[in-house]
């Protein structure tokens, strides 16, 4: 019994079929050769490489790469949106999204959205893809449009003098002149603070009064002791606690009392003054 061969359909139908896996294969490497050059791209972009006499990144693609102006444009935006989508980013690297899905998706994707729209990118095609983002950024300017509309209708300023004098401000402002109210306030406060220091600096520090004080009676009164009093005999500094560091002036020569160093009371006298000179109960003359 004879066999049948194969007809010339069937193979030509393999033969098909295996071209267009071939293309869909070839396609998906070249997605993801498509995602790892965004990626460098943005860091291109990001460190400033093409600041070398161009004006911006996509101007240096055109030149080097010889992209039109326009596709380089969207080539440098496309890679900047993915940088905090990682979802479609790593879609787009395992070839499950084509670059045309992607450059459409990231035009309304944010970190909140992006999971339903990878969805959306999966189930149709570039053209449904491209229809669904249209009715969607149109959704988004209505919303925002709203939204603007609501902010600037409840926007107020009150100021008014409280009963004390003190000046009451208070108010809802949009983002932006919030912002800038902001920054002026942090500059005055700044110029304040440098005043003020100013002013402390041509100041100077602290001195005693030219005039020394008296007491009532009319005798000069004694000036302020240091911690770092110098002891009697004005070699060195008394230590913490001693008697010395109540005297304000040196004791006088009449004060001393002379004796000889055999006398018994030669210890004692090494020893003076033992009590502070506010137990004395009489000034000496010539204070």
């Amino acid at each position: 019994m004879p066999i049948a061969a194969p007809s010339v359909a069937a193979t030509r139908a393999s033969e098909l079929d295996r071209l267009g896996d071939e293309i869909a294969e070839l396609s998906a490497h070249l997605d993801a050769a498509t995602a790892r050059l965004l990626t460098l791209i943005r860091e291109f972009d990001a460190r400033g490489g093409w600041n070398t006499g161009f004006r911006s990144c996509a101007t240096w693609l055109s030149w080097r790469v010889g992209l039109d102006l326009g596709a380089a444009r969207e080539r440098v935006r496309v890679a900047r949106a993915l940088g905090t989508l990682p979802l479609l980013a790593e879609a787009l690297a395992r070839g499950e999204l084509s670059y045309a899905k992607v450059r459409a998706l990231s035009r309304v994707a944010t970190p909140e959205t992006e999971a339903r729209l990878l969805a959306v990118g999966r189930a149709g095609t570039a053209a449904h893809v491209e229809r669904i983002v249209r009715g969607w950024r149109q959704v988004d300017r209505q919303a925002e449009a709203r939204e603007t509309a609501r902010r600037h209708a409840i926007r107020a300023l009150h100021l008014h003098q409280d009963e004390d004098g003190m000046v009451v401000l208070r108010g809802r402002l949009e983002p932006e002149v919030g912002a800038l109210l902001l920054q002026a306030l942090t500059a005055a406060r700044e110029v304040l603070y440098q005043r003020a220091r100013a002013q402390d600096a041509d100041a100077g520090p602290e001195t005693f009064p030219r005039k020394r004080p008296r007491w009532p009676s009319g005798r000069p009164m004694p000036w302020p002791c240091s911690p770092r009093r110098r002891s009697i005999t004005g070699s060195t500094p008394a230590p913490r606690g001693s008697a010395t560091r109540w005297w304000s002036r040196p004791m006088p020569r009449s004060w001393l009392i002379r004796t000889s160093p055999a006398s018994p009371s030669s210890r004692r006298a090494r020893a003076f003054p033992r009590k502070r000179p506010d137990a004395w109960p009489v000034m000496p003359a010539g204070w």
